[in-house]
């Protein structure tokens, strides 16, 4: 048996249990699909490991740029799928939830991880910086169990944990982005004696440019592709007429790369080009075709990566994480998330139950991968590679396991003491 055999055995194993399993896991069980996906890339090479069986080598330091690149496809299919399940329209009292996690939570979060990562890890500032960046958004990926489902007519048709964490993810994987660029620039100039130089640019550009284009990128293509798909005067090119659920993918990927390419933020531009079309016909059958096109992409990306994940643990991906590594990925997962997110949550709309649900579940997943692979694409930072790998990869593995198997009946018993209420 040559390589590319096992390959695509191994392909079309994933792609069957990616239309399985969610059938066979439900939220009741303790268990998730992206833990089922990691123990399965786990279990391979370590069989393949004690036989002859050849696998392709799983190293996201080898080969940055696949790595970069199929994490970025995976959050931005991501991003559409959350943004066409929302039902209740963009205001800023019907989001409040969201603004107070993107506004309170999210900055307060990178705050206290950078300055554990410095303490504990006793790493330089750039360094603690790039990790607080990519440790801070909440991931739309590996959130399945506490995200809003399909689109549906009422948009009170979703609870407030499930919207906080879906809108959260939405959003902050794109404001994410400022953050990277500023542990980069810090890392670039740290050694000419100059390192303030960058604030200016990087507020000007950064932050305030990137990320208008990026909204107003994503208003426009949605408007454009809402009046395409429900309004075009021809019936031939109003597309809610012939239910082509794959335009949904065309969408994500004209919003993303036109966007990008006049120098705006493509995460944004994606989510707010879901939420647009979202609300261009909300009533529409056609949003459940695009929905669930987009969804069964993404289940097929999140097979492949959270299996190459398992792969790259089972290959010794940790071997260069420390205890104080992997503490400042568990004080972020149990201790800075809950705090931030309680904090920020005050005195708001969801209630003492909901709060702690919502603060308890900050997955973090895919978008992290991403971060990392890109801000190392930009530059050198003064800690080794692989021990930055090592922590983020030990992050999301916990991520995994402990939100992956509590998320299912946390957010059940949560629906049934609401119910039970409300009768």
């Amino acid at each position: 048996m040559t390589l590319s055999d096992g390959v695509f055995l191994w392909c079309g194993v994933g792609a069957l249990l990616a239309g399985v399993l969610p059938r066979v896991v439900n939220g009741k069980r303790p268990v998730s699909l992206p833990f089922v996906f990691l123990l399965c890339g786990l279990g391979v090479y370590l069989i393949a490991g004690a036989t002859p069986l050849e696998l392709p080598d799983v190293d996201p330091i080898e080969y940055p740029k696949i790595t970069e690149h199929l994490t970025e496809a995976c959050v931005i299919i991501s991003l559409m799928g959350a943004g066409l399940a929302l039902n209740r329209p963009p205001g800023l009292r019907r989001w409040a939830t969201t603004w107070r996690l993107l506004g309170i939570t999210m900055p307060l979060t990178v705050v206290a991880t950078g300055a554990v990562a410095w303490w504990l890890l006793d790493w330089p500032p750039a360094a603690a910086l790039l990790l607080a960046a990519v440790m801070a958004p909440t991931d739309p990926v590996l959130a399945s169990e506490v995200r809003v489902g399909e689109p549906t007519d009422d948009e009170h048709d979703e609870d407030e944990v499930r919207f906080a964490l879906t809108s959260e993810a939405g959003l902050n994987d794109g404001l994410a982005f400022p953050l990277t660029y500023a542990a980069v620039a810090l890392a670039v100039h740290a050694g000419s004696g100059t390192s303030t130089d960058w604030i200016g640019e990087w507020v000007l550009v950064d932050v305030l440019y990137k990320c208008v284009v990026g909204v107003l990128g994503g208003l426009l293509i949605g408007r454009l592709l809402g009046y395409l798909f429900f309004r075009a005067r021809s019936s031939t090119l109003r597309l809610s007429q012939h239910r082509e659920g794959f335009v949904g993918l065309a969408a994500t990927f004209l919003a993303y790369g036109a966007t990008e390419m006049i120098g705006g933020y493509g995460f944004l531009a994606v989510f707010v080009t879901a939420c647009t079309i979202r609300a261009a016909e909300r009533t529409s059958g056609y949003q459940n075709d695009l929905h669930d096109f987009v969804e069964q992409i993404e289940r097929l990306f999140t097979a492949l990566l959270l299996f190459l994940l398992g792969a790259f643990v089972a290959l010794g991906g940790l071997a260069p994480l420390t205890w104080q590594g992997a503490v400042t990925g568990l004080v972020l997962l149990l201790v800075i998330r809950p705090a931030t997110a309680w904090l920020g949550l005050l005195r708001g709309e969801p209630g003492r139950r909901e709060r702690w649900v919502i603060a308890a579940y900050g997955i973090r997943g895919i978008g992290s991968l991403y971060y990392l692979a890109y801000a190392l694409g930009q530059t050198g930072f003064p800690v080794p590679d692989d021990e930055l790998w090592a922590v983020v990869a030990f992050t999301v593995l916990a991520s995994v396991v402990l939100h992956g198997l509590t998320a299912g009946p946390v957010v059940t018993r949560l629906d049934r003491l609401r119910d039970a209420e409300e009768s």
